[in-house]
């Protein structure tokens, strides 16, 4: 279709249940159906047949600038205690120059299973940026 471009990934926006909706990063909306393989032992082919099995679900990373006194990440991860943790569902949008989502993931069910601060160097020009990932039980993906 004439004047139909693919969707730039620098505007985006992220849901969270925390306080700062801002990050620079995402990673890991990837989904797969993992494959059973089987074989009868009388079957007529000296192969096995494969069917679709459990879906899986990545980690998410999200990645964001450190601002002062912003511990939302922490204090996130300190809810698990023993078997349980606070989960929260997140919405993770691509915009468009409007600001309107275009592409929208709902993340259910998720929780913290790390958060990693800064890389420092004394050298260094560039923000320190902190980041969490994030286990989660289900993936919807939304065209707007």
């Amino acid at each position: 279709m004439p004047g139909q471009y693919p969707l730039p990934v620098f505007h985006f926006s992220v849901q969270w249940g925390g306080n700062r909706l801002g990050f620079s990063e995402v990673t890991g909306l990837t989904q797969e159906n993992q494959v059973i393989e089987y074989r009868d032992g009388s079957f007529p082919e000296y192969s096995s047949i494969k069917m679709p099995g459990l879906r899986k679900f990545s980690n998410i990373t999200l990645k964001r600038g450190v601002v002062k006194s912003d511990n939302d990440f922490y204090k996130w991860l300190t809810t698990i205690k023993l078997n349980t943790v606070e989960r929260r569902d997140l919405t993770i949008s691509l915009l468009n120059e409007s600001h309107e989502p275009v592409m929208v993931w709902k993340i259910h069910n998720a929780f913290p299973v790390k958060v990693e601060g800064p890389q420092l160097k004394a050298a260094a020009n560039e923000v320190a940026i902190e980041s969490i990932e994030i286990a989660h039980e289900g993936m919807e993906v939304q065209n707007e």
